[in-house]
């Protein structure tokens, strides 16, 4: 029998039993539920890391990229300014008044448009990364409670409960067979008496002795014998 701290602390009854084998099946769906949702979770985390890792990697492209038309633009002595990722209306040239200054401004505008759009991406999967990370860990946490502490647990209360209840159920058996024995004593002594008092009946009636003396000398008799029984 497993000690008190790896049960919970109820009254054997069978009501209980019931109550408890309920919460037992409750915690074996939760736990299987729980165990395919840290599986999915994984299966996502997995694929997420596996973006990021894209991601980076065509990240670092892009920034070669940028970094170049940038160095070009410079080349051709235009002044550009701070990029910011959003589209307003039409794009102006009015910066711009040569040609190839024009071709190039036009270039490293796309290119770290194009960057900032990466790193956009990049930082939602990453937040999903994390939020993904917390969340497998909380579900794992709750799975490996369910496993290794409810389930136990609730194990250990049915197991008790069973025992005692069977425990009862012999105690039961056994003052019911006393019980029973007690009975048969009687019934065999009424028996028994019925017999003598006809007995007697019988040699009183023979031998011209009245009825009640020879009941009395009956009730002597058996007075003397008497067993105890408890």
């Amino acid at each position: 029998m497993s000690g008190q701290s790896q049960r919970l602390n109820v009254v054997p009854t069978v009501t209980m039993l019931g109550i408890m084998k309920a919460r037992f099946v409750g915690a074996t769906r939760g736990h299987a539920l729980l165990k395919k949702k840290s599986d999915a979770l994984t299966v996502q985390f997995r694929q997420i890391l596996k973006k990021i890792v894209s991601t980076k990697e065509s990240m670092g492209e892009i920034m070669k990229i940028s970094s170049f038309s940038l160095t070009e633009a410079k080349y051709v002595a235009v002044k550009l300014p701070k990029f910011e990722y959003f589209t307003e209306g039409e794009t102006k040239n009015d910066l711009t008044g040569l040609d190839r200054g024009r071709q190039q401004v036009q270039q490293c505008r796309a290119a770290y448009a194009k960057a900032i759009e990466v790193l956009v991406e990049l930082a939602s999967l990453q937040t999903s990364f994390l939020t993904l990370d917390e969340a497998v860990k909380t579900t794992n946490r709750r799975v490996n409670a369910l496993e290794n502490v409810v389930k136990p647990r609730l194990e250990n209360t049915i197991s008790y409960i069973k025992g005692e209840l069977d425990e009862l159920e012999r105690e039961d058996f056994f003052r019911l067979k006393k019980i029973q024995g007690y009975k048969k004593r009687e019934t065999e002594k009424k028996l028994v008496a019925a017999k003598e008092f006809e007995f007697a009946e019988k040699v009183s009636l023979r031998n011209g002795v009245s009825r009640n003396s020879a009941h009395n000398m009956l009730s002597a008799s058996r007075a003397k014998d008497e067993d105890i029984i408890f």
